[in-house]
């Protein structure tokens, strides 16, 4: 996935279609030159609509689409005829985009399964024709309702990628080496901090024709809840991610200290996230001994499964696949 393809933001301003106007109109025939009123309904303005595709990755089918317009509804007739409806606006998203109004912040639908919908603005209804006012006292009501307005906003969409797994991690701890091995993914790696500026998501084969989805977030680094490095942009994918393997090189200073700074990062953006099952992979581990793997072993106080691995010789990585199947399940 390019990186230059992979959005995972975008601001619309969005605008509901407003309902038609009911009809003022009297019942006119050669035999009954004073009929009742029979004006009709104005019909309903169109919605915007968000549905999930699950053929959709990112947001950059929308990138460009600033302005989403839904039709207005159309006036009421005579003969009791009701005014066609606007056309709704249905915009597909990827499973896992949550939109919200850009000025209040206000969640207006998440979206987590293929093939649903929610409205985020409703059209308005239409207004209702002078039929509905007649009267013993008033029997020609020369007045109808007008349609409503529709409503406007400016909304965000926002990726968040649902994935079984996430990979957790500072810069070059070996997350987009550990996903190309396990995977069919093949995110950008070279031996430098932010190699990777995108997530990247891979299915894992494991036992039975069995898998799961492995997501790769770019590295955090401490104070990236206050915005440095590359901040919050990413730290949101975490939040619908199963579980959390975290990866710590072996050739790391503080092993405990580097665990303890990812918790506190991932605490300051969310707490809940701390509820969230967790396995620690020391990675890189072909860069040590055995003797020196016990001696590292002896010094970790962590509180999660830990499983020393290395992607390039392959070491402990079935095992690997064994622990995290056995943690998602």
């Amino acid at each position: 996935m390019a990186s230059s393809n992979f959005i995972d933001y975008v601001k619309i301003f969005a605008r509901s279609g407003a309902g038609g106007a009911g009809s003022v109109h009297f019942r006119r025939e050669k035999f009954v030159p004073k009929g009742g009123p029979d004006g009709g309904d104005g019909g309903r303005g169109g919605h915007v609509i968000v549905r999930g595709n699950s053929q959709f990755w990112t947001l950059l089918h929308l990138r460009y689409r600033k302005h989403i317009f839904a039709q207005n509804g159309s006036a009421g007739a005579g003969a009791l005829k009701t005014g066609a409806q606007g056309e709704d606006v249905v915009l597909e998203v990827p499973l896992g985009t949550v939109v919200k109004n850009a000025e209040t912040e206000v969640v207006m639908a998440e979206i987590t399964e293929d093939g649903q919908e929610a409205i985020v603005l409703a059209g308005g209804q239409g207004g209702l024709g002078n039929n509905h006012f007649k009267s013993a006292v008033q029997q020609t009501p020369r007045h109808a309702q007008p349609g409503e307005p529709g409503q406007e906003a400016w909304l965000i969409l926002e990726l968040k990628l649902l994935a079984d797994v996430g990979l957790v991690g500072f810069p070059n701890a070996g997350k987009s080496t550990l996903l190309s091995v396990v995977s069919a993914a093949k995110p950008e790696i070279a031996d430098y901090p932010f190699t990777t500026l995108v997530p990247n998501l891979g299915v894992v084969a494991y036992h039975d024709y069995r898998s799961f989805v492995m997501a790769d977030i770019p590295g955090i680094i401490e104070g990236a809840a206050e915005g440095k490095g590359l901040g919050t942009r990413f730290l949101r994918h975490i939040e619908r991610n199963a579980m959390l393997l975290f990866t710590i090189p072996a050739d790391a200073p503080d092993i405990n200290r580097e665990y303890a700074l990812l918790l506190n990062e991932l605490k300051k953006y969310n707490p809940e996230l701390l509820d969230k099952k967790r396995i620690v992979a020391i990675t890189k581990s072909d860069l040590i001994d055995q003797e020196l793997q016990s001696l590292i072993l002896d010094e970790l106080t962590l509180d999660s499964p830990l499983i020393f691995i290395s992607a390039v010789t392959r070491y402990n990585i079935d095992p690997l696949k064994d622990l995290i199947w056995k943690t998602l399940q």
